[in-house]
């Protein structure tokens, strides 16, 4: 199970660095073979023909088209991963449902319960409820600690039971935001370099080549179009994900308020039967 898990992980740390060069490749391929094909174009093929469809419009983009297709590849493939890596922290049943029975479970003080559902549902919430409860279930009834004392502790292990799980959570999320800003300047690179591409058809002889000038407008406007729609996926898709974790930590710390609120009632209670038992001997 162990080697498992380790091979796992070695997979996963691996995953940024086997899918950013296949896209590379995989979008060099379909520029040339697929958008460069001689039947996207009239006499003279890619090179002096005009194009006749949508996708020998895209290959007069230039160079700077595949480097984007490369980068909306990535964008998808990596909000796949986080969408399935995210799913997966929720563990096996609805994740609502099973923040409530834990709450439950707790204000009733019926830890083996809960802990029995943390192991039904797995993934990163019950993996640090589990965590947190395990740690309150061992210093609950410990009368050498004072009330806050016990709260820290278990506010201390929630963090770090936490601090485990985030970085599996975050993982690739900075590719991501990279990914949202890096289109756009990359897209504005391929504008310019069209614009001077029609602005020197412009200045040949005084008469400019129809053909160089619509090539130069029409790569501008390629890149332009490419690097704002995966910026726009990437945005978007970063939100979400960053959403979905705080959300997955509000629960988390839902459960933490209700654990440090048992304490107290725990402390209280136990604070009371010692004081009628003390008003019963002295009578």
């Amino acid at each position: 199970m162990k080697n498992q898990s380790s091979l796992s992980e070695q997979l996963k740390s691996g995953f940024a660095l086997v899918v950013i060069p296949l896209t590379l490749v995989l979008s060099f391929l379909l520029f040339y073979i697929v958008l460069g094909n001689e039947a996207n174009f009239d006499h003279g093929g890619p090179a002096k023909g005009h194009p006749l469809n949508f996708l020998g419009i895209v290959y007069k983009g230039g160079i700077i088209v595949p480097i984007l297709m490369a980068f909306f590849l990535m964008v998808i493939t990596f909000s796949v991963e986080r969408f399935i890596t995210l799913r997966s922290a929720n563990g096996n049943g609805g994740l609502a449902s099973f923040i409530q029975e834990i709450k439950v479970d707790v204000k009733n003080n019926n830890i083996t319960s809960a802990l029995a559902k943390c192991e039904k549902q797995k993934g990163s919430v019950g993996n640090v409820i589990q965590s947190s409860l395990t740690h309150y279930t061992s210093i609950a009834n410990d009368k050498a600690l004072a009330k806050d004392q016990k709260k820290q502790a278990v506010q201390e292990e929630i963090e770090e039971a936490l601090a485990l799980e985030l970085p599996v959570l975050e993982k690739n999320l900075t590719i991501i935001a990279s990914l949202a800003s890096t289109a756009t300047l990359v897209g504005l690179l391929g504008t310019v370099i069209g614009m001077i591409k029609a602005f020197q058809a412009l200045a040949v002889n005084g008469a400019p080549d129809p053909a160089v000038l619509a090539n130069g407008i029409s790569e501008a406007l390629i890149n332009t179009a490419l690097g704002i729609a995966t910026s726009t996926i990437a945005i978007w898709s970063y939100n979400y994900f960053t959403s979905r974790i705080d959300s997955l930590i509000f629960h988390i710390d839902e459960i933490g308020f209700t654990i440090t609120q048992q304490i107290s009632f725990l402390h209280s209670r136990n604070q009371s039967v010692h004081s009628s038992s003390k008003e019963q001997v002295e009578a």
